[in-house]
């Protein structure tokens, strides 16, 4: 989508509200809340989870080698090492299904190949240890369990499934951006670099007190900031901020866009009508659950309490496991940006994938 459908994107969606009736309940309740959920994303994601994440890919495509990736990440590396270290390097980022997006178009860009791209694509948002733990403390061990066992896996079959549907050449995986290959500043600063910026996210999606977490905040944002600008020669440094600049404009109208959209639907679909549907263990149920997730809009962590309201209400455990999956890891906001990056068949083949996919681990769960 370019600048021009964007705007009439807009224009349409504009003119829609616009000659829909007003004054009607359900009307006005799902405009309220589509902006409400917007302003509430723009208020406690943009800052300390969006802007890090864009940052990360600006300097994942400045500072990581293409070599690197291609070796542990390519078309060419090893398969078990490739989907291994895809499926399980997300774990340490409390990322929500947009945020890993840009870090995701990041490796893209460096090379990696689709299949182990779309393994880490799918578990970053799936198997944060925040998440996990907090599914085990609220949900119960068993489902904490079949979470983080189904998310590993189900990213794997996802990842080699769309690996050998849209085979790609060896060097097919770096995206099409015009960026030459530049000296990069190597060495232990560039670690801490790294590192100070993943610690901000990791540290947005701990529970903690909150004058702590953002001194926290402020402490890895100097370090950061001091790192770049004492460590790093000027040209590397506006490299990676025309980067993080890039993929800004990019992906952000999508997700905004994305947000209202789904916030505007969700009085649309009263939780009555959802439990009712997933109370119990069956493939139409388990189907529902996940197609509900893949659509509605979930920040980090929040689909947690609300699968237990949704358990409390009659919801089964199978479905709530394929809710569980597919919610963190897709949504309307994210396919609009994904599709922004792979394009549009290989968008609708990964959204289908998820929904199966985690239909099918909600109900074999569900059957135990």
């Amino acid at each position: 989508m370019n600048e021009r459908n964007t705007f009439l994107l807009i224009i349409g969606l504009f003119l829609a509200f616009y000659l829909m009736p007003t004054g009607t309940p359900i009307f006005d309740n799902a405009l309220l809340s589509g902006f409400k959920l917007l302003g509430e994303y723009a208020r406690y994601h943009i800052l300390t989870c969006l802007v890090p994440a864009f940052f990360i890919a600006g300097a994942i495509a400045v500072f990581i080698k293409k070599e690197a990736v291609l070796k542990y990440l390519g078309s060419k590396s090893k398969k078990y090492v490739a989907y291994s270290i895809a499926a399980v390097s997300g774990a340490i980022l409390t990322v929500c299904s947009c945020t890993i997006l840009p870090i995701f178009a990041g490796i893209r860009k460096r090379g990696a190949g689709l299949g182990p791209a779309i393994t880490f694509l799918f578990s970053g948002p799936a198997i944060n240890v925040a998440a996990i733990f907090l599914t085990f403390s609220v949900l119960g061990p068993n489902i904490g369990i079949a979470r983080a066992v189904s998310a590993i896996v189900i990213s794997i079959i996802i990842g080699v499934t769309m690996a050998l549907i849209f085979r790609e050449k060896a060097e097919e995986g770096e995206m099409k951006f015009s960026s030459e290959e530049k000296a990069k500043v190597s060495g232990p600063f560039v670690v801490l670099f790294f590192f100070s910026m993943v610690m901000i996210l990791i540290v947005n999606g701990i529970s903690m007190d909150a004058t702590l977490k953002y001194a926290l905040f402020a402490v890895f944002s100097i370090l950061t900031v001091l790192i770049a600008f004492l460590k790093f020669p000027k040209e590397t440094n506006r490299e990676w901020l025309n980067e993080t600049w890039s993929f800004t404009k990019l992906l952000v109208p999508y997700l905004f866009i994305g947000v209202f959209i789904a916030g505007f639907i969700m009085p649309l679909v009263p939780d009555s009508a959802i439990s009712g549907l997933v109370g119990e263990n069956t493939i139409s149920a388990n189907i529902v659950a996940s197609t509900f997730g893949a659509f509605m809009y979930f920040s980090t962590l929040t689909e947690i309490p609300i699968i237990q309201a949704l358990i409390a209400k009659g919801m089964a455990e199978g479905p709530a496991l394929a809710l569980l999956l597919a919610g963190p890891s897709l949504s309307l906001p994210s396919m609009l940006m994904i599709r922004k990056i792979i394009g549009n068949k290989k968008t609708a083949a990964y959204v289908l994938l998820v929904i199966f996919y985690s239909a099918l681990a909600g109900f074999i769960y569900g059957a135990l």
